[in-house]
Formats: C-alpha cells, sequence, structure tokens
C-alpha cells in the first residue's frame, strides 16, 4: 500500500502537468477574480489553469473584514453567486452578506468543475516573451522562491495569461521592467494603487480589467493597481464581474 499511494500520486500529478504545459489561457493568483475567470473560462471549453503562490486559493476572501469572516457582494453580482451555487443574504439597500469561507470553497470547487486545473505552492518568476507579447510564463515552487535557492524554473505556454496577483500587480510590473515596454495604462506604467474609496474602486475594476500588453489581461485588484485606481475592502461584486468579463474579453481575443 505504501507503494501504490506514492506512485498513484506521482502518476496523477505528472500526468496533470505535463496535460497543462500547453494553455489557452494561464492566470496566476487564486483571488476571488481568478477563480471566477477560470470558471467561465473552463465552462467555454478553453484549456486553462490557475497558479497559485500559496498553500490554499481564494486570496483574500477566506479572511473577510480583520478576520469576520462575513463579506458584502452588491446586486450586480449576484447572478454570479446564484450561477455558482452561494448562497447569500440581504442586509440593506444593494449590499447582501455572504459567508466567506462558504464563498471562497464555492468558487473553487466550481472552478475545478467546470474543468479548470489548479496548482498550488506555485510562484511565477517570469514570463515567456515572443513576438513582442507575453506568450506564458515562467514557474517555479513558492518554497523555492521563498528560500532563494537557485533552481531553474519550468515553462507554461499559454495564448493569454491573466494577472490576478492583487495589489502587487506583479507580473505587470515584470514584464514592463524586463522589456522595456509601455502598458495599455494613462502612463505606459504600472501606476499603483491608491487609497481605499469603495464605490470608485468598485467602479473601476470592473473598468480597467482589459488587456495591458498582447497577451497579457489583468483582473480584481491587480486591475485597479496597474491603472492607478482605489481598492476596495471586504466588498466583493466588483472582484466577481471583472473576472467574469476577464474570461469574456479572453474568449473574444482567443
Amino acid at each position: 500500500m505504501e507503494k501504490i499511494v506514492s506512485a498513484g500520486i506521482v502518476e496523477s500529478y505528472f500526468d496533470k502537468l505535463r496535460r497543462n504545459l500547453v494553455l489557452d489561457v494561464a492566470i496566476v493568483g487564486g483571488g476571488p477574480s481568478g477563480l471566477v475567470a477560470a470558471y467561465y473560462l473552463a465552462k467555454a471549453g478553453r484549456r486553462v489553469a490557475l497558479f497559485e503562490r500559496k498553500l490554499a486559493p481564494g486570496g483574500g476572501m477566506w479572511g473577510g473584514a480583520m478576520m469576520f469572516n462575513d463579506i458584502v457582494v452588491q446586486s450586480d453580482a449576484l447572478p454570479i453567486l446564484e450561477e455558482l451555487g452561494v448562497s447569500y443574504r440581504h442586509y440593506r439597500g444593494d449590499a447582501y452578506l455572504v459567508d466567506s469561507v462558504h464563498a471562497t470553497a464555492a468558487l473553487i470547487y466550481a472552478a475545478t468543475r467546470a474543468g479548470a486545473t489548479i496548482f498550488n505552492c506555485y510562484s511565477v518568476e517570469d514570463v515567456v516573451f515572443k513576438d513582442e507579447r507575453v506568450a506564458g510564463l515562467v514557474v517555479n515552487w513558492a518554497p523555492v522562491i521563498r528560500e532563494g535557492m537557485h533552481v531553474d524554473p519550468l515553462v507554461i505556454m499559454a495564448t493569454a495569461v491573466l494577472e490576478g496577483t492583487g495589489h502587487d500587480c506583479a507580473i505587470a510590473r515584470l514584464v514592463a521592467r524586463k522589456n522595456g515596454v509601455r502598458l495599455n495604462t494613462p502612463t505606459g506604467e504600472v501606476i499603483g494603487e491608491r487609497s481605499l474609496s469603495i464605490e470608485e474602486a468598485e467602479r473601476t475594476t470592473v473598468e480597467n480589467t482589459k488587456e495591458i500588453y498582447p497577451g497579457l489581461f489583468v483582473s480584481g485588484m491587480a486591475a485597479n493597481g496597474v491603472s492607478g485606481s482605489f481598492r476596495m475592502g471586504p466588498i466583493f461584486g466588483g472582484m466577481l464581474l471583472s473576472g467574469k468579463k476577464a474570461a469574456q474579453m479572453i474568449c473574444d481575443s482567443l
């Protein structure tokens, strides 16, 4: 049994990795916008994999607000919750309350059930840059990067890359810095996130979801950070709508 357990895991994992070395879409970051995008892309029949640095996907959604594990979602995003089977209850006005653990688990389940593959404990240390476009990811184990070990990476080829890394905008910064290119932002660079303004941030999260360089799309807080808009705190309607919009834009581009 000891041999069966180890052999089964090794054989299954490396078959899964082999099947995802060439993708339609590679998503960096497993927050709510990335998970929603993965769901809609997989539902549309695209080969999509999501690469998450941490042990558990979900981003900041798990913790709610200051570890009070409830979040707010506005009515515009309720159809997404209903499609993914997420329970919610009305609070007041346009605000609905959702248990953050329930919602995060539901997003992960929906994405994987639709056919998306999630690789956790992966760091993206670079992109593939060919013919003046982003054409894939350079990946390594997250602990390798964290410990600063000199271990060469592997390459995942992808027709499109979606950055959902949150506040850091890590992939956009990397692409601009290493390749000396201008991004599709007001300054041509990563502008950086502004302070909290909920209504403005919720609107611009969706507006700023776009292709910022050929082959590279942004969603969620990365979209606002790249284009210099605001943070929003523990309200997630814009994040969900951003993921859905990103999926549609990428499907159209493919």
